[in-house]
């Protein structure tokens, strides 16, 4: 009923009132991709999603690059 009643309002407004609700239409549409690109990746994504993206993130770490030294991993080392 309300998208019958809009279509006859609309059939009623001249090329300039269109041309408003065209833009205010576009606005809307334009919030709502903002609104859906503002939740964070961790928010809206799968767990298997979460998981892909870490093993992604691990596979650009650089490879080969030195580890801690032994005495580092040491609890006596700390309380010197």
């Amino acid at each position: 009923m309300l998208r019958e009643d809009l279509k006859k309002e609309l059939d009623k407004l001249n090329d300039e009132q269109l041309k408003k609700i065209a833009d205010f239409i576009a606005f809307i549409e334009f919030q709502s991709k903002q609104v859906a690109s503002a939740v964070p990746f961790w928010q809206k994504a799968t767990p298997s999603d979460r998981a892909r993206e870490f093993r992604e993130w691990v596979l650009q770490l650089p490879q080969g690059s030195p580890s801690l030294q032994d005495e580092a991993f040491s609890r006596d080392s700390i309380y010197e």
